[in-house]
């Protein structure tokens, strides 16, 4: 087993909180931030070779919730909730556990507390429709 692998199996076992693919959708949450939102074009804190620009954790939970909705649609919250996940601050404490294990990185100024409350898990993953208006009407 890879060093890398160890340390997520003992990572699991001695935080059973939340259950390995709520680890893999943070990472693929952070690949969808960076791919499709491109949200790392907007941060203010620079690039160094070979490392992708730093996202906060406001914006990672904003691409959480809206990868969640593209991958599982009206069953989002239900999906994440089945590993664990009910809040945004969850998000923050994987990614800290990540950190932990040094399979993320954190600047000087993220904290913990940047992913509380980001958006309400009760009602942010359901469908944003919106009407317009038809010229014959």
């Amino acid at each position: 087993m890879s060093a890398s692998l160890r340390a997520i199996a003992d990572l699991l076992e001695r935080d059973p909180r939340f259950k390995l693919e709520a680890y893999q959708f943070i990472r693929e949450s952070l690949a969808y931030a960076h791919d499709v939102l491109r949200l790392h074009e907007a941060a203010d804190s620079g690039a160094s070779a070979g490392h992708p620009r730093h996202i906060s954790g406001q914006q990672l939970c904003e691409a959480c919730r809206l990868y969640a909705i593209e991958q599982y649609g009206y069953l989002a919250k239900l999906v994440l909730n089945s590993w664990g996940l009910y809040a945004t601050s969850d998000f923050g404490e994987i990614v800290y556990n990540l950190i932990e294990i040094e399979q993320m990185r954190k600047s000087e100024s993220d904290q913990k507390e940047d992913f509380d409350n980001a958006f309400s898990f009760e009602n942010g993953f359901e469908p944003q429709f919106v009407v317009v208006a038809s010229e014959d009407a």
